[in-house]
């Protein structure tokens, strides 16, 4: 098995302590934004959903400003968005560079896509079911816990494994400027030098992470369908 592997990702296999950090990396980039963008993307959609025209706390005012907000960040292509937050990355994090530097474009570059994903889910619930939900004296805090967020879970679901498929491919293109993890690696040591089997073994780790991903959003959605 080692002569078979050896034969085909030499170059993986003499850098192997690199290869596993990229992955450690990977993991930390993607645990830590992924972490914080479900629960301001959660939020903001939340926000979105309950404050456009007919919802139960209308503000068209307040939800204009919100969803210019996010359609702004969300027309910024990633690697503009990454050079631009520099500043800010810098001041938050201490650092542009390396996994810490990565945090903070990632979250700027999910959150916005995964608000929009939560606002969708939440706009499939049947209207009868917030309005029998008013009917009952329910408050609106009630209606967002038992109701909007019960009964979407399978729509949330989706969402989140969208948007973590979506984070990972960040993850990669971070790793352009110096970001680390698998990006990183592929670009420094499969295309800068020319080594294509570690470009296909962080091709491989990356369909792996989006697999299992999939496999475990597929499952929540199927457990919480009615």
């Amino acid at each position: 098995m080692q002569g078979f592997l050896s034969s085909l990702f030499p170059n993986v296999l003499s850098k192997l302590p690199d290869f596993y950090e990229s992955i450690y990396d990977t993991l930390i980039m993607v645990g830590w934004s992924g972490s914080i963008s479900f629960i301001l993307g959660l939020v903001l959609g939340i926000v979105l959903t309950v404050t456009k025209k007919g919802g139960i706390l209308q503000n068209q005012a307040f939800f204009q400003i919100l969803d210019k907000i996010i359609n702004f960040f969300r027309s910024i292509p990633f690697i503009i968005l990454l050079a631009s937050l520099i500043p800010l990355t810098r001041l938050i994090s201490g650092t542009a560079i390396g996994v810490d530097g990565a945090i903070v474009p990632l979250v700027f570059g999910t959150v916005p896509f995964f608000s929009r994903q939560i606002e969708s889910a939440l706009a499939e619930l049947d209207s009868g079911l917030i309005e029998a939900a008013q009917s009952m004296g329910s408050g609106p805090l009630e209606i967002i816990f038992r109701v909007y967020l019960k009964e979407c879970i399978p729509g949330i679901a989706r969402g989140t494994t969208i948007t973590a498929i979506s984070l990972i491919g960040l993850t990669a293109m971070a790793g352009a400027v110096g970001a680390g993890g698998l990006g990183d690696f592929a670009i420094r040591f499969g295309y800068q030098r020319n080594q294509i089997d570690v470009t296909y073994a962080s091709v491989i780790v990356l369909v792996g992470m989006v697999s299992i991903i999939q496999i475990i959003g597929n499952t929540i959605v199927k457990k919480n369908s009615h």
